[in-house]
């Protein structure tokens, strides 16, 4: 009894099906694959200059022998300072320089998103919108660039000046909202000094004022001072007098 009414249950049709779920295809592998482009492929050549092969032969020198391999990340940073961009012709040469195997190289710019591995503009602009600079309105900063420069992120302007992207938390989260212009950091910000930072580097000039855009200097409260607002008192403060 008990196997026929399995087999029943067996052959009975199923009135819920539930569909297979997957993950959607990524619509781009731009972040981990190359393909050669006028501007960037391996006949291209590159080497230090000799200026940096000073500096990167002391880069190297901090590194036991055995583990110079240890210095691709500065040494990458060094190359892309001098290109313009981590291209794969500076992977290479990395890759030479420490007797690495190239695809160990490409491992590490391909992780790092500090390596910028297409041209970027003169001006590399990285807007924060991470948690508290969107709490302090990023949006209204990243409009602010776009329409200024008639781009998106992700964009370079025509005359190869200007390369605009969002990024994950800029290390300045008690100034923000920030925009981090090459290595210099702009902070405090408005849509109106960000108008005005952009309009000088427009015309050439480094903006006359770096950091806090605001009254503040540093990071203190934007308010004024809550403590440390004293002398410090002295060695012995507090103790008695005995000791």
């Amino acid at each position: 009894m008990f196997a026929r009414s399995l087999l029943a249950l067996r052959a009975a049709p199923l009135s819920h099906t539930r569909g297979l779920q997957t993950t959607a295809p990524r619509l781009s592998d731009h972040v981990f694959l190359h393909r050669n482009t006028p501007e960037n492929n391996e006949s291209i050549p590159f080497e230090f200059n000799s200026e940096n092969i000073k500096r990167a032969a002391e880069i190297i020198a901090k590194y036991p022998t055995q583990y110079k391999k240890g210095a691709v990340i500065p040494l990458l940073d060094l190359g892309q300072r001098q290109h313009g961009f981590t291209s794969i012709s500076v992977m290479n040469h990395v890759a030479k320089l420490l007797e690495m195997p190239p695809m160990r190289v490409y491992e590490v710019a391909t992780f790092y998103t500090m390596f910028n591995r297409e041209p970027v503009g003169k001006y590399f602009l990285q807007v924060c919108t991470t948690t508290p600079c969107q709490l302090c309105n990023s949006d209204a900063i990243l409009d602010a660039v776009e329409k200024n420069l008639g781009i998106k992120v992700g964009e370079t302007t025509k005359d190869k000046m200007f390369t605009l992207v969002e990024v994950e938390c800029a290390g300045a989260c008690s100034n923000a909202p920030v925009l981090a212009v090459n290595d210099d950091y702009y902070e405090d910000l408005t849509p109106e000094a960000t108008v005005k930072i952009l309009e000088d580097l427009k015309a050439g000039r480094k903006p006359a004022k770096l950091g806090p855009q605001s009254s503040r200097q540093t990071s203190e409260p934007i308010t004024g001072l809550t403590s440390l607002t004293s002398e410090p008192t002295g060695p012995g403060f507090g103790l008695q007098k005995g000791l």
